[in-house]
């Protein structure tokens, strides 16, 4: 082996694979590549060649470029490109851009080939790797979609304020200055009121307000606000819900950081679910309430051939059954009057995450104060029972476990629910770890949402336990994603024999159960799996990339898993056949699988060992 040989065998043998596999793999590769200085100058003759090979970077900078001309990532020393065609076979996607020209190696076809047959864990890194960057470029464009934009990539214009003590006439001459139809008032940099064009015209104007007065006197107190992290769609859904058109946008801290109006989110897409859910806030009567529910599901199955990422449907579907039971309780005082007390109405499980499907039940309860009397206990009983019954005739079936509102388990003081809290993590029974599952995601939806807040501040503070996180942790390992021996399929047998998976049971359920773990363990609030895994991106208990990892195979099983329920393949609900995906699609569930797996054997390692 001559000395330029010696030097490239010791560079190839550090890297994956070869790092991994018998010195053979490396020899065997060292003597069949071809050394190329790669420059723009040269870069169509080797790259753009219709013949694909294999390209391992010894030097230079270069972007890998897709169809659209967007950036997919940047390679360096020691990274592959062009291995994608070898697998499949298929036409290059991607094209190069040279930013620093180097050296690269070159592996033919057949070679490839030869190393792939051989030597099996050569095989699998290259598939893994080309999974992964299918899992990433998946969903890298598909933001675009207007009503999973984040709320922040539509605002162009930072936050309009003004302190309460200044006069009407500075608001109203600052709003005309900066060309806004709405201020927010803050004191100490948080939020405190909004002032609208409406408010001039209705409080101020129609009033004959002295114009001199504090602008704090016509403001619109505790407005409703949005985290710059939530998707349009739950902008829309919050004006429709409350009819308003304006809505502050806060950071994390609560710090105001900007305004959407109904006219930003309006002009990014006019969505017919969205306009069922306004005309499910505006029903009258319990029978117009029940023919919008009738057109949910063909709603659903026609809305998610116009998207691009049909895992927007859980929440869509959330929405409305939101929608549904708001409007419920709105009927039920029309018909026995106000509520004697404050209440909240919230919700568990799936429709917490906003996860909901077309076979998700009942998961929810009513939140009230301490020391209610008999009187005003038989007004929400009589609630429960009207918004849960009314829900099953819509069509969203009952709770096997009788979690709902309906239930006197499920309707009881803040007192009486922090108890049942802390018996449950003090006590981390089986029973007890199942019951944390379902009620450690609940989320408001109709009634004080100051009641609610208290509520979620004492929950944080019992569920500060170690032994808690531990035995979560350990739960953890109750349950295995589908992957045996030599990376195949576990499959379950229906009763004509056909194989198939549970993508809930054996993949969504397990991510869920991780990020709910990290989750409570760094004191984010949130129910949503993709808000809770963006929250986590401020804290040290993940590293990026797994955060990256867990939301991209959250999104891609959830894709998988509606896909089958809309399309009724047959098969028991939220399963899916192995044998009906073609090759690059199991490979890409096989390593959605593998990192899932990887992620809860870090989970349980870390939360287990810290309770020791």
């Amino acid at each position: 082996m001559s000395v330029e040989q010696s030097d490239i065998a010791e560079f190839v043998s550090m890297q994956a694979p070869f790092s991994m596999l018998a010195g053979s793999a490396c020899s065997y590769f060292v003597n069949h590549l071809d050394v190329i200085y790669l420059n723009r100058e040269n870069q169509a003759q080797w790259v753009h060649s219709s013949q694909p090979k294999l390209f391992l970077i010894r030097s230079g900078v270069y972007n890998l470029i897709d169809a659209k001309g967007e950036i997919v990532t940047r390679l360096a020393q020691g990274d592959y490109f062009g291995f994608p065609s070898l697998l499949t076979g298929e036409a290059k996607q991607h094209s190069l851009e040279v930013l620093k020209e180097g050296i690269v190696y070159m592996l033919a076809q057949a070679d490839f080939d030869f190393l792939r047959r051989e030597y099996k864990p050569f095989e699998q890194y290259f598939v893994r790797a080309h999974a992964n960057r299918l899992l990433s470029s998946h969903y890298k464009g598909k933001s675009d979609s207007w009503s999973e934009k984040k709320i922040s990539a539509l605002m162009t214009r930072q936050a309009i304020t003004l302190t309460p003590n200044a006069s009407i006439r500075h608001a109203a001459k600052k709003m005309q200055q900066h060309g806004v139809s709405s201020i927010m008032i803050t004191e100490n940099e948080h939020l405190i009121g909004v002032v609208t064009d409406r408010d001039l015209r209705n409080r101020v104007l129609a009033d004959e307000v002295d114009p001199q007065h504090d602008v704090n006197t016509i403001m619109t107190v505790k407005p409703k606000f949005i985290f710059e992290n939530n998707r349009v769609f739950s902008a829309l859904h919050l004006m429709l819900k409350h009819n308003i058109h304006h809505i502050p946008v806060l950071d994390e801290n609560h710090k105001p950081l900007g305004m959407i109006t109904s006219t930003d989110l309006l002009r990014q897409q006019k969505s017919d679910p969205v306009q069922l859910i306004g005309r499910i806030y505006k029903a009258r009567a319990i029978y117009d309430l029940k023919r919008y529910a009738k057109e949910i599901p063909e709603l659903l199955r026609g809305f998610s051939s116009n998207i691009d990422d049909i895992s927007l449907i859980g929440k869509l579907l959330s929405g409305l059954t939101d929608a549904l039971t708001s409007r419920l309780i709105y009927l039920y005082q029309q018909q026995h009057g106000v509520a004697p007390t404050r209440f909240s109405f919230i919700c568990f499980g799936s429709q917490a995450r906003e996860e909901q499907t077309l076979h998700s039940d009942q998961d929810n309860g009513l939140l009230l104060p301490d020391g209610l009397n008999e009187q005003q206990q038989a007004y929400f009983k009589g609630m429960g029972e009207f918004v849960c019954e009314n829900l099953v005739e819509f069509g969203i079936r009952r709770c096997p476990g009788n979690i709902m509102a309906s239930s006197e388990q499920c309707r009881m003081s803040i007192s009486d629910w922090c108890e049942k809290f802390a018996r449950w993590i003090s006590s981390p029974t089986p029973e007890a770890m199942l019951n944390c599952k379902i009620f450690f995601d609940l989320r408001f939806i109709e009634g004080s949402t100051t009641l609610y807040s208290q509520f979620c501040q004492r929950l944080i503070h019992i569920s500060r336990n170690e032994l808690f996180y531990a035995a979560m942790a350990n739960d953890l390992s109750s349950n295995s994603v589908p992957i045996g021996l030599f990376n195949n399929f576990k499959t379950e047998r229906t009763a004509k024999d056909d194989r198939y998976i549970d993508l809930k049971k054996r993949g969504v359920v397990i991510i869920n159960d991780i990020v709910r773990l990290y989750a409570l363990s760094a004191g984010i609030r949130r129910a949503n799996t993709q808000e809770r895994l963006d929250a986590l991106l401020k804290h040290s208990l993940l590293s990026n990339e797994d955060v990256y990892n867990l939301n991209d195979c959250w999104r891609f099983l959830t894709q998988l898993r509606l896909c089958t329920q809309i399309n009724q393949e047959g098969l028991p609900s939220n399963c899916i056949n192995p044998d009906k995906l073609n090759s690059l699609e199991r490979h890409q569930l096989k390593e959605a699988f593998y990192l899932v797996k990887q992620a809860q054997q870090a989970a349980t390692f870390k939360f287990a060992r810290a309770s020791l």
